[in-house]
């Protein structure tokens, strides 16, 4: 069955916000037998939204809703609904008490314009929102399914699993999308699909697509499969693609390459620290964002200038005179020095030119050079990485989680 998400929000249209929930309800509906055909985020005119929900109800068989359930004059999804469908609403006795109950659990007296959130379109079922004020809703039309969801990813969620999955299940028969996900890293994305298309063009029926990165590639491979058939065209394509590979597949179960590392790391037994100049703090951030972390992270040192090279990672000024603070040998004393400093087990270091500015001929911008050190190996590699500033330091900070793991895979 096809369906359409529509986001709601004039927010949503700005540059501040990006519409994420869509991302998580297309995986949950391919995987429950429905194809996403079209998303759109549409403001919080009443009749804007009204459009919106006519154009998709004459496309798909099942419209979602995000957003627009809140208190405020300019939540109007239930109001842009029950105009599409031509239904009127009723305003619940029992959500209105229901909501008073939380507000006074709280000790706070609702607010008259929190009343609308119990506005129920004629019809429609009411779906339970056990973080929040506002109910979803699921409606019938002529064949048609409609749901709205509110806004907050927490709230949206939880009636999305517990209300609406249940709900869709039924409608699908059996119909589900088989897929495969490879998480690349380390072959450019020309190179990677030059490797595999002689294996997935023998597979005209799956569909194959390469994807690629601020730092790492992706191919995604997947099929709609009808109620009992097998899957296993998808599994021998994985295989081959795999055994093409090798370790330049870091993840198949959408492990980020943190999370890789981490686990590389716990396994071990072994501990980490870091030592950032051009970075400062991207690498040691995306380290800690992995709950458990500080089972294997020591920490890590800003060093920036090199006054703070030197003072706090031990670099010899000599070393800084000779050959710069962006160079092989400076990346390894600051590897050695953040092992040190930390008592860590293993140093990884960035240093590098990230721009726009302070490039030369000899080391132009997005020069960067990455140093590891265990005691008893150091070493460092040199990489120019392409884009502004900001990818170069995001691709910098991947880059040596990427060298971090390649380390820990062959001791």
């Amino acid at each position: 069955m096809k369906a359409e998400i529509i986001a709601v929000g004039t927010e949503l249209l700005s540059p501040d916000h990006i519409d994420t929930n869509s991302l998580y309800m297309t995986g949950e509906l391919n995987g429950a037998g429905f194809q996403v055909r079209r998303k759109t985020v549409v403001g919080d005119g009443l009749e804007d939204i009204a459009d919106a929900i006519r154009a998709a109800l004459d496309r798909s068989e099942l419209v979602i809703l995000s957003g627009g359930l809140g208190p405020t004059e300019d939540d109007r999804t239930r109001a842009a609904v029950a105009a599409a469908l031509g239904r009127k609403m009723t305003r619940s006795g029992e959500i209105l008490e229901e909501l008073q109950r939380r507000f006074a659990a709280r000790g706070f007296k609702m607010n008259k314009n929190n009343e609308q959130q119990a506005d129920v379109i004629d019809g429609a079922e009411v779906l339970d929102n056990p973080f929040g004020t506002a109910p979803g809703q699921w409606i019938e039309n002529n064949g048609r399914y409609i749901t709205l969801l509110p806004g907050p990813y927490r709230e949206l969620k939880i009636i999305f699993e517990t209300s609406v999955l249940p709900r869709l299940s039924s409608l699908s028969g059996g119909r589900r999308m088989a897929s495969k996900l490879f998480h690349i890293t380390g072959i450019p994305e020309s190179e990677l699909d030059a490797r595999i298309a002689p294996l997935y063009t023998a597979y005209p029926n799956i569909e194959v697509t390469v994807l690629a990165g601020t730092g790492h590639g992706s191919v995604r491979i997947s099929r709609w499969l009808n109620d009992g058939e097998s899957a296993a065209d998808i599994e021998e394509l994985g295989e081959k693609i795999q055994a093409e590979l090798g370790n330049a597949v870091f993840s198949t179960s959408g492990e980020t390459m943190e999370e890789v590392a981490g686990r590389l790391l716990r396994e071990s037994g072994k501990t980490l620290a870091v030592a950032e100049s051009c970075t400062s703090g991207m690498l040691g951030t995306r380290i800690t964002r992995i709950e458990g972390s500080s089972d294997y992270f020591r920490g890590g040192v800003m060093c920036y200038s090199n006054d703070a090279k030197i003072k706090l990672c031990g670099v010899a000024p000599e070393t800084l005179a000779e050959y710069g603070a962006v160079s092989a040998e400076t990346a390894e004393a600051l590897a050695r020095g953040a092992r040190s400093a930390l008592s860590s087990d293993i140093g990884i270091s960035i240093t590098g030119i990230a721009g726009p500015g302070g490039g030369s001929a000899e080391k132009p911008v997005g020069l960067v050079y990455f140093g590891l050190s265990d005691g008893t190996l150091t070493e460092s590699r040199r990489r120019v990485m392409p884009g502004d500033r900001e990818s170069v330091r995001e691709r910098s900070a991947y880059f040596a989680l990427s060298m971090l793991r390649d380390y820990l895979l062959k001791i």
